[in-house]
C-alpha cells in the first residue's frame, strides 16, 4: 500500500508540474512593439524569447520615419520600439519630452557596398583592396558602377548609408555639423543608384530580380550576406568596406513604457545573453553585441571604422534634402487616377485630392516633409473614367512650396470630379506608353507608375490587352515598375497581378488612410 500511494503521489507531483509549466508559457505577459520591418526576420525566435523570458512580443511594422513621428509626437502607445537604429530619433526628442525611457543595443550590422565579384576585379576592388567613397564615387559618375540603395528618406539603410558617406565627403564631424555638405560629391555617386525603395527587404528582392541591369547594392551586411548565401545571385557579391569608414546600424531595443522596465530588463538581458546572441548572428548573420562571443565564420574579419554621426537634427535634414532635391537622379511618376462615378461615394475623391495636396508641401509632418515632390521631378497625372481623360504635365523647379508647379497641381488636383465606368487597362496602356516615349528621350531618370482604384474594370481594355502591349514594350520600358493601390472595392487579384507582372508592389488603402498610402508610396519612386 506504501508504494501504491507513493506512485499516487509522484504521479500527482508529475500533473501539478505539468499544471505550472502549462500555466507559465499560458501567463506570458504581452509587450507590443513598434517594429521596422527590418526586424521581421527575428520572428521565428519570438517564441524561443517567451520560453526563456515569459515575455510575449507583438510586432506592429511601421515605417522608420512613421514610427519615429509617431513615437516624438506621443501618439504612439506601444511598450516597446525596434528599429535598426534610433541615431536621428534621439536628436528628435533631445529638446523636448523624453519618450525613450532605456534603450539597449542587440546585434549589430555595418551598411556596406556589395558589388559583383567580376565588377570587384574589373574595378580594382577585390581580394581585400583599399577602396574609399571616392573612388566608389567616381566609378558610378563614369558609368563604371549601377547600384541600388533604399530611399534615406524612407528606409534606415539608405539614410545610414547616406549620414556615413556625407560624413566621409566632409572629412570630419566639425565639417560635417557646419553645414558642408559635399553635394557635388552626393551627386556623383548616386549617378549610379538605378534602383530605390522604401525597405531593405524589397529592395534586395528587387536587386534578385534585375541583377543582369545592376553591378550592385548599398545595404546592410547581413542582407548582403544572406544573398550570397541564398543561391538566388548568378554572382556572388563581394563586400566593400569603405577605409574612410561606414556607419553601423546597432539594433536598440527601446523602451517607451516606463511602467514595462522590469519585463524590459528581464528580455534585453536575455536578449544580450551569448546564448542568444549566437543564436542571432547564426540566424541573421548580424554581429554580436555582447563582447566576448565568438564570430561566425561567415562573417568577414574586416576591419570595421566608424564613421561619426552628425550631432544635429538641421544637419541630417540638410543631408537628406541635399540628396532629395539634388544629387539623386531625378524622377519621373506618373500617377494613373480613377475618378469614376463610385469615387463620388463616402468622399472617397475628397480623400485622393487630400493625399495628393499632401504631397505639394501641404503636409508638414516628418513623412510629409520627406515625401513632398521633389526639385527636377517630373509628373504626369492620367485620370481614367469609362474613359481616358486628357493627362497633364508638371515638372517641379525649386522648393517653393507656396509658387510654380505645386500650386498649378493643387489646382489642377481640386478640379477632378468623379462621374462614369472604369477603364483600368486602357489608362494604364496610355500611362506606359506615354512612360515609355519619355523614358526613350531620358534615360536618366527613375520612371514608375503609381494606379489608384477604388473598382473592377468595366469599359475599354482588358487585361489581355494589357499583358499584350506590355510584353511588346521595349525591355527598358518594361523594366517601368506599377504600384498599385488597393482602395474601395478594387480587385486585390487584377491589382496583385500588375504589380507582378510589372515588378511593383500591392499597397492596401481599404482600411488604411489614403495620404499615408501615398507617402509610404513615394519611398519607391
Amino acid at each position: 500500500m506504501r508504494r501504491v500511494l507513493a506512485a499516487f503521489a509522484a504521479l500527482a507531483a508529475a500533473g501539478l508540474a505539468l499544471a505550472a509549466a502549462g500555466c507559465g508559457s499560458g501567463s506570458s505577459t504581452t509587450l507590443t512593439v513598434l517594429a521596422g520591418s527590418e526586424v521581421k526576420d527575428l520572428e521565428p525566435l519570438l517564441g524561443k524569447i517567451e520560453k526563456h523570458t515569459g515575455v510575449r512580443l507583438k510586432l506592429d511594422y511601421v515605417g522608420t520615419i512613421d514610427g519615429t513621428q509617431a513615437i516624438v509626437s506621443g501618439s504612439d502607445h506601444h511598450d516597446l520600439a525596434w528599429f535598426s537604429h534610433s541615431k536621428y530619433l534621439d536628436l528628435l526628442q533631445a529638446n523636448g519630452p523624453r519618450r525613450v525611457h532605456a534603450e539597449t543595443p542587440i546585434m549589430l550590422s555595418p551598411v556596406v557596398l556589395g558589388v559583383k565579384h567580376s565588377v570587384a576585379e574589373r574595378l580594382g576592388w577585390a581580394n581585400g583592396a583599399k577602396v574609399t567613397w571616392r573612388d566608389i564615387a567616381d566609378a558610378a559618375a563614369a558609368g563604371k558602377l549601377r547600384f541600388a540603395m533604399t530611399n534615406p528618406a524612407s528606409s534606415n539603410s539608405g539614410f545610414t548609408a547616406l549620414v556615413g558617406v556625407a560624413s566621409a565627403f566632409a572629412g570630419s564631424a566639425d565639417a560635417l555639423n557646419a553645414g558642408r555638405i559635399d553635394t557635388k560629391g552626393l551627386k556623383e555617386l548616386f549617378a549610379g543608384q538605378k534602383l530605390t525603395a522604401g525597405s531593405s527587404g524589397w529592395l534586395a528582392d528587387a536587386f534578385v530580380a534585375s541583377q543582369s541591369q545592376l553591378d550592385g547594392m548599398i545595404n546592410y551586411e547581413s542582407v548582403l550576406l544572406t544573398l550570397n548565401a541564398s543561391g538566388r545571385l548568378g554572382e556572388r557579391l563581394d563586400l566593400v568596406y569603405p577605409s574612410e569608414g561606414i556607419i553601423t546600424a546597432n539594433y536598440p531595443l527601446l523602451l517607451l513604457n516606463d511602467a514595462r522596465r522590469k519585463e524590459y530588463d528581464k528580455l534585453t538581458a536575455y536578449l544580450l545573453s551569448p546564448d542568444f546572441q549566437k543564436q542571432l548572428m547564426t540566424r541573421t548573420l548580424r554581429r554580436p553585441a555582447t563582447p566576448g562571443v565568438p564570430l561566425d565564420s561567415r562573417l568577414p574579419r574586416a576591419l570595421l571604422v566608424e564613421l561619426p554621426f552628425p550631432a544635429s537634427v538641421r544637419t541630417i535634414d540638410a543631408i537628406l534634402f541635399a540628396y532629395l532635391n539634388e544629387a539623386r537622379p531625378p524622377a519621373h511618376a506618373t500617377f494613373v487616377l480613377d475618378v469614376s462615378g463610385s469615387m463620388g461615394d463616402n468622399h472617397k475623391l475628397d480623400h485622393l485630392k487630400q493625399a495628393l495636396r499632401g504631397l505639394t508641401g501641404l503636409d508638414r509632418t516628418l513623412t510629409g516633409r520627406f515625401s513632398t515632390f521633389h526639385n527636377r521631378e517630373q509628373l504626369t497625372f492620367i485620370p481614367f473614367n469609362g474613359a481616358v481623360q486628357p493627362a497633364a504635365d508638371f515638372t517641379i523647379t525649386g522648393t517653393d512650396t507656396q509658387a510654380g508647379a505645386f500650386a498649378q497641381i493643387r489646382q489642377y488636383v481640386d478640379r477632378l470630379e468623379a462621374g462614369g465606368d472604369t477603364a483600368i487597362y486602357s489608362a494604364l496602356i496610355s500611362a506606359y506608353r506615354r512612360a515609355a516615349a519619355e523614358q526613350a528621350t531620358d534615360s536618366g531618370r527613375y520612371y514608375s507608375i503609381v494606379l489608384m482604384t477604388d473598382g473592377e474594370n468595366t469599359q475599354g481594355a482588358g487585361v489581355d490587352d494589357f499583358l499584350d502591349f506590355y510584353r511588346g514594350l521595349p525591355a527598358a520600358a518594361q523594366r517601368i515598375r506599377t504600384f498599385t493601390v488597393l482602395f474601395g472595392d478594387a480587385s486585390p487579384k487584377a491589382l496583385g497581378q500588375i504589380a507582378e507582372v510589372t515588378g511593383g508592389k500591392v499597397f492596401d488603402a481599404r482600411s488604411a488612410n489614403l495620404s499615408d498610402v501615398f507617402k509610404e508610396i513615394r519611398g519607391y519612386q
